[in-house]
């Protein structure tokens, strides 16, 4: 058997299983389609095709032998260039040679437990920022439904790379929207967990605790099965929530459900307007919902002032970031600029934006007394073409920003999961998405709900067609 390109995770873990194909030839099979998208797509920074290789052989061995297997064992899967790959180097996105680090991250640790072959890392913008993946450290990352927009960010390398096909699933990392963004606008699944599910170590608290590690793929199985092999802690971490089966919900029956469809964006400082090609997706999705049984209406959380707490945090994690950059004269003006409001705010503002999540964990999580599940759009606009906002002053670019991802960061103040899944495509072709939001440890409730749409709606059987560009895509 020679699985292509359209078999996932779950399944190419079973094929590997049954012996119906080798970890050598999928990693061979994988290696020849990154080369071929490269110039194209351009979703990798590192392709470790030596070392992958030598895992595969290594994996085919215990393959054959009797004994206990992880449940991912010789599977081909890829990491973001944000997370330790031990004889790699960590970019991070920014221009310069870094030197290899000498041990995985406890995520990169996981997936090698569970027996992944790490195929390379995926390309993301400088110290994740932008919702989009462009720079001069790789030039840019292009989305393989038009590659005349971008796949979004941060995690857009990843994204690319599980949209194309390149392989079933990737991990990324979320501290704005960084996998639901990319996943919304490449037609993925893209679950960002509670904060600690899956370990951000060597860093106990990524961004002062706003960014989280997820999972992108094409089927919420895929997802969560990524998701449960990567989860777990050091015992370092400093938050460590108890351990779930996200898998095991996958299919199950959630009952009927309160949903509150919230299409306000949150608080923004600039104006933000949901365009109507994009909530004509997510009502269609509410009202699928509805079709399913569940109680729907429109209702908002109350979000309050949480913007507020949003960029103290944000900018001290910059600001963290660039003053360990070894080649600071290197970094974009914006990431400076942001790391010189970061020091500023680094201080009480800081200390009071941390002490206030839990009072937005008990005045939102109010809200989930009469909801159990919130659906919102991902984003307000479809993706941006390339370079629309590479060249942009950093007032500019965060205008820019708000107007088109105003939804998802919210989430990352409180640490709370949410998953995109697909809503379809604008007239032009391009993939939006609507996120499923809930409380503290929902992830298994959240994928349950996007499982029956799943069900319903079949997204995973549509894939970007070479020429991948927005008139193809629409056909």
């Amino acid at each position: 058997m020679a699985l292509d390109r359209s078999e996932g995770l779950a399944e190419t873990a079973r094929a590997l299983a049954a012996g119906e194909v080798t970890s050598r030839a999928l990693v061979e099979r994988t290696l020849a389609r990154i080369e071929a998208s490269q110039g194209s797509l351009n979703a990798f920074r590192i392709v470790r095709a030596e070392a992958a290789l030598a895992e595969a052989d290594a994996a085919d061995r215990q393959l054959a032998s009797p004994g206990a297997r992880g449940p991912l064992l010789g599977v081909p899967v890829a990491v973001k260039d944000d997370m330790d790959v031990a004889g790699e180097p960590t970019a991070f996105g920014c221009c310069g040679e870094f030197p290899p680090v000498a041990e995985d991250g406890e995520a990169v640790r996981r997936l090698r437990a569970a027996g992944a072959v790490i195929i390379g890392k995926t390309n993301t913008c400088e110290f994740g920022q932008w919702p989009f993946t462009e720079g001069p450290a790789f030039g840019a990352t292009r989305n393989p439904w038009s590659t005349e927009h971008t796949p979004g960010g941060s995690s857009g390398g990843s994204a690319a790379a599980v949209a194309a096909g390149l392989v079933p699933a990737a991990l990324g990392s979320d501290g704005a929207g960084s996998v639901r963004i990319p996943a919304a606008w490449t037609h993925l699944v893209g679950i960002k967990p509670q904060r600690g599910r899956v370990s951000t170590w060597p860093r106990g608290e990524s961004f002062q605790g706003i960014t989280v590690n997820g999972t992108l793929a094409r089927t919420v199985a895929d997802a969560a099965l990524l998701l449960d092999a990567a989860s777990g802690n050091h015992a370092q971490d400093p938050h460590q929530p108890p351990a779930l089966d996200v898998s095991g919900a996958v299919g199950r029956d959630p009952g009927r459900l309160r949903i509150a469809l919230s299409l306000k964006p949150p608080f923004t400082a600039v104006p933000a307007r949901l365009l109507p090609e994009v909530r004509t997706r997510v009502v269609e999705l509410a009202e699928r919902l509805a079709a399913l049984g569940h109680f729907v209406e429109e209702a908002d959380p109350p979000y309050g002032q949480i913007g507020l707490t949003f960029v103290p945090r944000a900018t001290a994690g910059i600001a963290e970031r660039v003053g360990e950059a070894p080649f600071p004269a290197l970094l974009d003006r914006r990431t400076r600029d942001a790391a010189r409001l970061g020091r500023l705010l680094g201080g009480a503002p800081l200390r009071a934006a941390r002490r206030a999540e839990s009072t937005l964990h008990r005045r939102i999580g109010s809200f989930f007394a009469s909801y159990d599940v919130v659906l919102a759009p991902t984003t307000a606009a479809p993706p941006p073409r390339i370079g629309a906002l590479l060249e942009l002053s950093g007032f500019a670019t965060d205008r820019a920003m708000i107007a088109a991802c105003p939804y998802a960061w919210p989430w990352n103040v409180l640490g709370w999961p949410g998953v995109n899944v697909p809503a379809g495509f604008t007239p032009d072709g391009l993939p939006v998405g609507a996120q499923l939001l809930g409380p503290a440890d929902s992830e298994p409730l959240l994928v349950q709900v996007a499982a029956q749409l799943e069900a319903e709606l079949r997204w995973a059987e549509k894939w970007p067609s070479p020429p991948v560009t927005a008139r193809s895509a629409a056909a």
